[in-house]
């Protein structure tokens, strides 16, 4: 941890507050016509994903912190946690269910994510943005149904649900977005 003061607060650092991790998403310093100056901030709990607003006095002290980033590759769920391999240093490392929460709907054994940590403490996980999954189900549809640009519900081999065009099949190939749960296309 690196002692900063709020006079140097900018967007993209890593604060330490209340024993939570932040980072700025905003910084400006206002000042009023007969009061004192203050930084205001906006800032992202890094495990909650909740933005708070919170104001600094000029020159306070605070907590920067340093993340790091390494590539993780899932390995099978563990409990309710979930068992990953640093692709880095060939460890396996727990990754708590609160850190995955939907993402688990994506994850696939292979699968590398990059894991943002804070000392060993795992922050968050990021999925590459697109995957090709395969589609164990998916719903019957009547065949009197003629409409042209018509979806049904597929439920893929991790359990996500995605809406995909009428001729994709059960054992297709298809690729999602992780993002925003779309299907971009059968492979």
């Amino acid at each position: 941890m690196a002692a900063a003061t709020s006079n140097q607060i900018s967007p993209g650092m890593t604060l330490s507050i209340d024993g939570k991790i932040y980072r700025v998403e905003s910084s400006v310093k206002v000042t009023v016509a007969k009061g004192v100056p203050f930084i205001k901030t906006k800032l992202k709990n890094l495990m909650s994903e909740e933005v708070i607003e919170k104001n600094f006095k000029l020159s306070q002290a605070v907590q920067e912190v340093s993340l790091s980033e390494r590539k993780l590759e899932f390995l099978y769920p563990e409990g309710k946690d979930y068992l990953f391999l640093d692709v880095g240093n060939l460890e396996q490392v727990l990754v708590l269910s609160d850190v995955i929460s939907d993402k688990v709907n994506y994850l696939k054994e292979g699968t590398e994510v990059k894991a943002v940590f804070y000392g060993e403490t795992i922050f968050s996980i990021e999925l590459p943005q697109f995957l090709e999954l395969m589609v164990v189900k998916t719903d019957s549809i009547e065949s009197n149904s003629h409409v042209s640009n018509a979806n049904k519900l597929a439920i893929l081999e991790t359990g996500a649900k995605v809406e995909v065009p009428m001729f994709v099949e059960s054992g297709d190939i298809v690729k999602v977005d992780t993002q925003t749960g779309e299907y971009i296309q059968r492979v």
